[in-house]
Protein backbone atom coordinates (compact mmCIF):
# COMPACT_ATOMS: atom_id res chain seq x y z
CA UNK A 1 0.00 0.00 0.00
CA UNK A 2 1.15 3.46 -0.81
CA UNK A 3 1.39 6.24 0.99
CA UNK A 4 1.12 5.17 4.50
CA UNK A 5 3.24 5.49 7.33
CA UNK A 6 3.17 2.95 10.43
CA UNK A 7 4.13 3.96 14.07
CA UNK A 8 3.16 2.17 17.52
CA UNK A 9 0.41 0.26 15.87
CA UNK A 10 -0.74 3.82 14.34
CA UNK A 11 -1.19 3.84 10.48
CA UNK A 12 -1.37 7.27 8.40
CA UNK A 13 -2.35 8.21 4.83
CA UNK A 14 -0.13 10.62 3.39
CA UNK A 15 -1.62 13.01 0.42
CA UNK A 16 0.66 15.72 -1.14
CA UNK A 17 -1.18 19.40 -0.88
CA UNK A 18 -0.19 21.25 -4.16
CA UNK A 19 -1.59 24.41 -3.37
CA UNK A 20 0.38 24.52 -0.14
CA UNK A 21 3.22 22.17 -1.15
CA UNK A 22 3.25 20.30 2.25
CA UNK A 23 2.47 16.50 2.95
CA UNK A 24 -0.72 15.97 4.55
CA UNK A 25 -1.55 13.02 7.30
CA UNK A 26 -4.39 11.36 8.60
CA UNK A 27 -4.40 8.90 11.07
CA UNK A 28 -6.72 6.27 9.47
CA UNK A 29 -8.66 3.24 11.57
CA UNK A 30 -9.46 5.19 14.49
CA UNK A 31 -12.89 7.56 15.45
CA UNK A 32 -10.91 10.20 16.86
CA UNK A 33 -8.96 13.07 14.08
CA UNK A 34 -5.25 13.04 14.10
CA UNK A 35 -3.64 15.14 11.42
CA UNK A 36 -0.19 16.26 10.71
CA UNK A 37 2.25 17.66 8.40
CA UNK A 38 5.39 18.70 7.05
CA UNK A 39 7.21 20.19 4.34
CA UNK A 40 9.63 17.75 3.23
CA UNK A 41 9.30 14.00 4.28
CA UNK A 42 11.92 13.60 7.14
CA UNK A 43 9.67 16.70 8.70
CA UNK A 44 6.17 14.53 7.75
CA UNK A 45 7.85 11.54 9.69
CA UNK A 46 8.58 13.24 13.05
CA UNK A 47 5.45 15.11 13.04
CA UNK A 48 3.56 11.82 13.00
CA UNK A 49 5.17 10.57 15.52
CA UNK A 50 4.62 13.38 17.70
CA UNK A 51 0.92 13.26 17.00
CA UNK A 52 1.12 9.73 18.05
CA UNK A 53 2.88 9.97 21.12
CA UNK A 54 0.74 13.23 21.97
CA UNK A 55 -2.42 11.73 21.44
CA UNK A 56 -1.23 8.62 23.61
CA UNK A 57 0.04 10.75 26.35
CA UNK A 58 -2.94 13.04 26.08
CA UNK A 59 -5.29 10.32 26.63
CA UNK A 60 -3.29 9.23 29.69
CA UNK A 61 -3.56 12.76 31.18
CA UNK A 62 -7.50 12.91 30.27
CA UNK A 63 -7.96 9.41 31.88
CA UNK A 64 -9.05 8.11 28.67
CA UNK A 65 -8.43 4.76 26.66
CA UNK A 66 -6.38 5.42 24.09
CA UNK A 67 -8.34 3.95 20.77
CA UNK A 68 -6.50 1.06 18.84
CA UNK A 69 -7.19 0.64 15.25
CA UNK A 70 -9.48 -2.36 15.70
CA UNK A 71 -10.05 -5.31 18.50
CA UNK A 72 -9.86 -7.90 16.34
CA UNK A 73 -13.75 -8.63 15.73
CA UNK A 74 -14.64 -8.57 12.32
CA UNK A 75 -18.55 -9.04 11.05
CA UNK A 76 -18.86 -9.78 7.55
CA UNK A 77 -21.92 -10.27 4.87
CA UNK A 78 -21.04 -11.74 1.83
CA UNK A 79 -23.65 -13.95 -0.29
CA UNK A 80 -24.25 -17.39 0.61
CA UNK A 81 -22.73 -18.14 -2.79
CA UNK A 82 -19.24 -16.69 -1.65
CA UNK A 83 -19.78 -18.03 2.37
CA UNK A 84 -20.83 -21.70 0.93
CA UNK A 85 -17.32 -21.41 -1.48
CA UNK A 86 -15.21 -20.04 1.62
CA UNK A 87 -16.56 -22.46 4.09
CA UNK A 88 -15.70 -25.44 1.82
CA UNK A 89 -12.23 -24.08 1.10
CA UNK A 90 -11.27 -23.73 4.51
CA UNK A 91 -13.02 -27.29 5.45
CA UNK A 92 -10.56 -28.75 2.60
CA UNK A 93 -7.56 -27.22 4.43
CA UNK A 94 -8.39 -28.56 7.72
CA UNK A 95 -9.46 -24.95 9.40
CA UNK A 96 -12.45 -23.16 10.25
CA UNK A 97 -13.92 -20.46 8.55
CA UNK A 98 -12.76 -18.44 11.20
CA UNK A 99 -9.10 -19.35 10.92
CA UNK A 100 -9.28 -19.58 7.13
CA UNK A 101 -10.56 -15.95 6.66
CA UNK A 102 -7.77 -14.69 9.27
CA UNK A 103 -4.92 -15.74 7.48
CA UNK A 104 -6.54 -14.83 3.73
CA UNK A 105 -7.10 -11.03 5.38
CA UNK A 106 -3.85 -11.00 7.18
CA UNK A 107 -2.18 -11.82 3.82
CA UNK A 108 -4.38 -9.50 1.72
CA UNK A 109 -4.12 -6.60 4.70
CA UNK A 110 -0.37 -6.15 4.79
CA UNK A 111 1.03 -2.79 4.36
CA UNK A 112 3.66 -2.62 1.87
Amino acid sequence: MKNVLMYKGYAARIEFDPRDSIFVGKIIGIEDGITFHGETVKELKADFKAAVDHYVADCTTTGRKPLKPASGRLMLRVSPETHARALTVAQASGKSLNQWAAEVLDKAAHIR
